[in-house]
């Protein structure tokens, strides 16, 4: 779904760049067709963010995260200049509603702007507005579905403000969530039977924050954050060791930690990563009609911690998989493919974000 930015200047599949910006870094992806309808990665790469740059979603120093995007950019080889960028689910409001079928742009914009008052507790002067048009409104075909997204104007615009500043150019804006459900819908049709009737919970777990989402079928079943994430670890080894964060980030990553680090720290806190999942699901069962999930998917670079999958399976009797965005594309010759199958549950949003060059 996009704020206010149009199409892509009427070029269909134009070169595009997915660029996430979350707590930890900055993530981007350039993705292209390559016949058949499958799609090739061409390009990605990612730059660490300072701490404070962006805290809860919101971005506090546009300096830094300007700069990291220019590094992330330059590393990648794009030459695209043309940036999908996502906005955090929390800083989004977003509401179904009907509308009478046949009206033109300019009706439907004022019945969506009549209708978004109801819902959005700001002035709509201060708020950027969106709406899509999702299909025929069931049970009733005189009537359409539509689906109405609003930011607070400020958010929108400093997300804008650092791609402008990196040199970049933001065609599209889209929400986190969105972006991250067009990637695990590849990779849903790649299950048994098309992932037709399978109950699906996705866990991002980024540094601070795990979002959670349950899906059937392409919809969104129930969708949650929890303040949990892979962040605590590094915070449990700047306690112990006495690093700095980065070192201890860095070394989380490659594993290069003293002796009696699994025992004390890693395992303990994959337990509660396993907890709170279970938790999660707990509050899905009691909270909707559903009594069962069929699959779990870890993403996020969180879910890169060696022997969460077999924790998590263990607790919950799910089965329990880290997933890849990238599963089933073809790899530009330039990419690696090892460093790649490593870092690439950290893309989720960033990949579902370049694969809206495909959406017109």
């Amino acid at each position: 779904m996009d704020f206010d930015f149009g199409s892509l200047f009427g070029k269909k599949n134009a070169p595009l760049v997915g660029l996430d910006i979350s707590t930890s870094g900055v993530k981007l992806v350039e993705l292209s067709e390559s016949g058949q309808g499958d799609l090739r990665v061409e390009r990605y790469a990612s730059e660490p963010l300072p701490r404070g740059a962006v805290v809860d979603g919101n971005i506090e120093n546009i300096e830094q995260v300007s700069e990291a995007v220019r590094r992330a950019w330059k590393r990648s080889g794009a030459r695209s200049r043309l940036v999908a960028l996502g906005m955090p689910p929390a800083a989004v409001i977003t509401k179904k509603i009907i509308l009478p079928a046949g009206l033109s742009e300019d009706e439907m914009e004022m019945q969506v702007e009549n209708e978004a008052n109801q819902y959005i507790p700001f002035a709509l002067d201060e708020v950027s507005l969106d709406f899509d048009t999702i299909g025929v409104a069931q049970n009733s075909p005189d009537d359409i579905e539509v689906l109405l997204a609003a930011s607070r104007k400020e958010k929108v615009e400093d997300r804008v403000a650092v791609a402008e500043a990196a040199g970049l150019k933001p065609v599209v804006m889209d929400v986190e969530s969105y972006a991250a459900r067009a990637a695990i819908a590849r990779i849903t049709a790649q299950l048994p039977n098309a992932g037709q009737g399978q109950i699906v919970a996705l866990f991002q777990i980024g540094a601070n924050i795990t979002h959670i989402s349950v899906l059937l079928d392409g919809q969104t079943l129930y969708e949650r954050e929890q303040p949990f994430g892979s962040g605590q670890l590094t915070q449990d080894i700047v306690r112990t060791y006495g690093m700095s964060p980065e070192e201890a980030e860095s070394r989380k990553k490659s594993g290069d930690l003293p002796e009696g680090y699994d025992r004390e720290l890693l395992e303990p806190f994959l337990e509660s990563a396993a907890l709170e999942i279970s938790r999660a699901l707990q509050f899905f069962y009691t909270s909707t009609p559903y009594t069962r999930i069929d699959h779990i998917f870890l993403a996020g670079g969180g879910a890169l911690l060696p022997g969460l999958v077999d924790v998590v399976a263990s607790r919950t009797r799910i089965e329990t998989m880290v997933i890849s965005p990238f599963q089933g594309m073809k790899l530009a010759p330039s990419i690696h493919e090892k460093l790649l199958r490593n870092d690439a549950p950290a893309y989720l949003v960033a990949c579902g974000l370049a694969m809206r060059r495909f959406d017109r």
